[in-house]
C-alpha cells in the first residue's frame, strides 16, 4: 500500500475549497440521473412504441449496472487513481444522457440508462478522495455533505424532470441532464487532484465477473418478481443462481491474492455491521420517495388523495432535500462530539419517528410534508455517519472499494424496498373510476414496514463496536500492521 501523506501541508490550498463543492455537485447529479426518468414511465410506452415491461428496464438497467459497477469502480479507483475513475464515471453518465436525448428506440434508451448506472460510484470515490486530500478537521463535514447529496439529488430530480416534461418535452430533459453532466465533468477535472494514495496490484477480473453475475441474478429477481411472478421458474431460478454464484464468488475472493472485496476485512464487526445498517437504512429511506408522490397525486375520489400534478407531487419532496443539505453539518458535529455510531443510531430512530408521523396523518398536505421531512432528516444523519464509520474501520488503500460496497448495500436495500412496497400496494387496491388505485391502508402498511426496518437499523447501529480512535477523526487512520501488509 502506498502510505498516506501526513496531510495537505505544503500543497496549494487554493484548489482545496472548490474540490468539495465540485464533488458534491457530482453526487447530486448522480441522484438526479437515477430519479429523472420516474415521471416519464407512464408515458414512455406511448412515446417509444415499446411495452410497459420493456420500459421498466430503463429503471432496472440503471439499478443493476450501478450495483455491479460501484464496487468494481471503487476497487479500480483504489488501484489506478480515484480521480481518473471518477472522471470516467461522470463521462459515462453524461454519455448516457446524450444518447437518451438523441433516440426514441427502447434498446438504445435501456443501454444509455445502463451507462448512467456508472454514476453510482461517484459518491464512494468522492468520499475516498476527500479523506485523502483534506485535513482531518475538515473531513467529517465534507464527508457528511457528500453523503447528503444522494437525498438532495433525489428530491431535486423529480420536480426538475416533471417541469421540463410538462413545459418542453422528454428529450429536452435528457439534454438538460447531459449539459449538467458535462458541467460536472469539467468541474471535477479542474478542481479535483489525483489522490496519491494507491493500493497497487493486479485487478481481480474473475472476482469482478463473479460479483457482476451474482448481483445481476439477485437484482433482476428482486426488481422483476412482481411482473414475472414471485413463484415463477424464472424468478426462483434467478434467486438460486444468485446464491450459487455468490457462494462460489466468496470462495474465490477468500483464495485470491488481490481480491476485489477483502471479505476478511468486511467480516469484522466494525465493517460488517455498518454494511448491514446501510442495507436497512436504504430500505427505510426509499419507501418515503416511492410512496409520497403517488399518495398526493391520487385522485380526490379515493377519499385520501389530493389530486396534485406530477410537478406538485415532486415538490412535496423538495423540503426534505433542502433539510438534507442543511443538516449535513449538524450530522458532522454530532459525529465529532458523540461518534458516528451514535449519529447513525439517532438517524435510524428519527427515520422511525418520521414514519410514525406518516401513519398518524397522511391526509393533510402539510402533515405529509412534515412526515417526509422528518424521514429526510433521519436519512441525512444516517447516510452522513455511514462513510465515516467505514473510513475509520478500513485501511486507506481500500476506502473507495469499502465505501463502494456500502453504497451497494444501500442499493440492494432500495431494490428490496421497491419490491416490497409494490407487493403491498398491489394487494391493497380499490377501483376508482374503473381503475385500480392503492388504498390508504396499503400506504400505511408500507410506512409501517419501512418504520419497522428503520427500527431494526437503529438496533443494528447500536451493536457496532465503539470507536476508540483518539480524537475520533476519520481523516488519517493509521493502518494496523496486518492491514498494512495486505496492501504492501
Amino acid at each position: 500500500m502506498v502510505p498516506i501523506p501526513a496531510g495537505p501541508a505544503g500543497r496549494p490550498e487554493a484548489r482545496d475549497r472548490p474540490a468539495v463543492p465540485a464533488l458534491a455537485f457530482g453526487g447530486i447529479l448522480m441522484a438526479v440521473m437515477q430519479t429523472v426518468v420516474v415521471p416519464l414511465l407512464p408515458d414512455l410506452p406511448r412515446l417509444t412504441g415499446a411495452s410497459a415491461g420493456a420500459v421498466s428496464w430503463m429503471v432496472t438497467a440503471t439499478l443493476v449496472s450501478g450495483a455491479v459497477l460501484t464496487p468494481v469502480l471503487g476497487r479500480a479507483g483504489d488501484m489506478y487513481g480515484k480521480r481518473r475513475v471518477l472522471l470516467t464515471a461522470l463521462a459515462l453518465m453524461t454519455l448516457g444522457s446524450v444518447l437518451c436525448a438523441l433516440s426514441s428506440d427502447i434498446g438504445v434508451l435501456i443501454t444509455a440508462r445502463a451507462l448512467q448506472g456508472a454514476a453510482a460510484a461517484v459518491v464512494p470515490l468522492s468520499i475516498s478522495i476527500l479523506r485523502d486530500e483534506l485535513p482531518p478537521e475538515r473531513t467529517g463535514s465534507a464527508v457528511a455533505l457528500m453523503s447528503s447529496t444522494v437525498g438532495v439529488g433525489a428530491a431535486l430530480g423529480l420536480p426538475l424532470a416533471a417541469l421540463v416534461i410538462q413545459y418542453v418535452n422528454w428529450h429536452a430533459m435528457f439534454w438538460v441532464t447531459g449539459f449538467l453532466g458535462a458541467v460536472g465533468l469539467v468541474l471535477a477535472r479542474w478542481a479535483v487532484r489525483e489522490s496519491p494514495v494507491r493500493a497497487p496490484g493486479r485487478f481481480d477480473v474473475l472476482g469482478a465477473l463473479g460479483l457482476a453475475a451474482g448481483l445481476v441474478c439477485l437484482l433482476l429477481a428482486v426488481s422483476q418478481g412482481g411482473q414475472w411472478g414471485w413463484g415463477s421458474a424464472r424468478i426462483l431460478g434467478l434467486f438460486a443462481g444468485s446464491v450459487l454464484v455468490l457462494a462460489l464468488w466468496c470462495l474465490q475472493q477468500l483464495r485470491a491474492e488481490r481480491p476485489l472485496v477483502d471479505l476478511r476485512l468486511a467480516a469484522r464487526p466494525g465493517v460488517a455491521l455498518p454494511h448491514l445498517t446501510a442495507l436497512l437504512v436504504g430500505f427505510g429511506f426509499y419507501a418515503n420517495s416511492l410512496v409520497t408522490a403517488q399518495l398526493v397525486q391520487a385522485p380526490r375520489a379515493t377519499g385520501y388523495g389530493l389530486g396534485l400534478s406530477i410537478v406538485g407531487g415532486g415538490l412535496c419532496l423538495l423540503p426534505g432535500g433542502v433539510i438534507m443539505l442543511l443538516f449535513s453539518p449538524v450530522s458532522a458535529r454530532i459525529s465529532a462530539a458523540r461518534g458516528p455510531r451514535t449519529t447513525l443510531a439517532v438517524g435510524a430512530a428519527v427515520l422511525t419517528l418520521g414514519y410514525a408521523v406518516r401513519i398518524a396523518d397522511s391526509r393533510h398536505l402539510w402533515m405529509i410534508i412534515v412526515g417526509a421531512s422528518v424521514v429526510a432528516t433521519g436519512t441525512t444523519l444516517a447516510y452522513s455517519a455511514l462513510p465515516t464509520l467505514i473510513l475509520r474501520a478500513v485501511p486507506a488503500g481500500q476506502t473507495a472499494s469499502a465505501n463502494g460496497v456500502n453504497v451497494l448495500m444501500r442499493t440492494i436495500g432500495q431494490a428490496i424496498c421497491s419490491a416490497c412496497v409494490a407487493a403491498v400496494l398491489v394487494h391493497h387496491t380499490a377501483l376508482v373510476g374503473g381503475a385500480p388505485v392503492p388504498t390508504l391502508h396499503g400506504y400505511l402498511l408500507a410506512f409501517a414496514m419501512a418504520g419497522t426496518v428503520a427500527l431494526v437499523a437503529c438496533a443494528t447501529a447500536l451493536a457496532i463496536p465503539r470507536d476508540r480512535t483518539p480524537g475520533g477523526t476519520p481523516g488519517r487512520r493509521t493502518p494496523s500492521p496486518d492491514t498494512a501488509l495486505e496492501g504492501a
